[in-house]
């Protein structure tokens, strides 16, 4: 109980540093439209291309990767049911509505580690290109004031290994 209590008191330091810093505008647009870059919509372009280009191997894996990392983190959420940091922080207001109700794991940092995985797995030449972009993600989703660091954490190695695990079951 201490630990996770220890853990609280470090995510709630680290919220308040970073927060400190959004009263950059600039630094809120950087973060809203990082933010949105992982809302899906290029999951769905990289998979259609995938499948214009006959790589069918390679997009079986990689939907049942996601289709995998988005049941476990529907588990996480509905299991941890940590509040986000509007609910658990009095009087503070995210800059965006945030499209679930809880905070623990970040689904969006764990589908982008989950891409940027993938990618390096399939190609490693390129792929390694992606973990700044992921790691971005992370960071705009607490700039954004929707996700505690730890909760970016957590979604960055769940996305990961999900990633690891389908890669190795399914294409190796």
């Amino acid at each position: 109980m201490k630990l996770l209590q220890n853990l609280h008191n470090y995510d709630l330091l680290t919220f308040d540093w970073c927060l400190r810093r959004r009263h950059l505008q600039q630094l809120t647009a950087i973060s809203r439209w990082i933010s949105k870059t992982a809302d899906g919509h290029l999951y769905a372009i990289a998979g259609l291309a995938l499948l214009l280009s006959g790589s069918y191997d390679i997009f079986t894996v990689v939907l049942v990767a996601f289709v995998t990392e988005r049941a476990c983190y529907f588990v996480l959420k509905s299991h941890f049911r940590r509040n986000r940091p509007p609910q658990a922080i009095p009087g503070f207001q995210s800059v965006v509505q945030p499209s679930d109700q809880f905070s623990f794991p970040s689904g969006h940092t764990s589908a982008a580690f989950l891409a940027a995985t993938m990618v390096y797995l399939f190609l490693p030449d390129i792929g390694w290109a992606l973990y700044p972009w992921a790691c971005t993600v992370g960071v705009s989703r607490v700039l954004l004031g929707v996700h505690f660091p730890t909760d970016t954490v957590a979604g960055a190695l769940l996305g990961s290994s999900i990633a690891i695990v389908s890669f190795t079951l399914l294409a190796a």
